[in-house]
């Protein structure tokens, strides 16, 4: 398992200093289906927007 995962995303509420993403996990799924092909066919699920 990855021991960092890192994130630009500066409006999550979930974003860290370093740009490391301080979620307990992480969830990811695609955006066509069952199957991506490439990174722009996935999405964060994980996403929550600061408020």
């Amino acid at each position: 398992m990855a021991q960092d995962v890192l994130c630009e995303v500066s409006n999550c509420r979930f974003w860290a200093a370093g740009n490391k993403c301080a979620a307990s996990s992480i969830y990811v799924v695609s955006n066509r289906g069952q199957h991506a092909s490439n990174s722009q066919e996935t999405d964060c699920k994980t996403f929550e927007a600061k408020i």
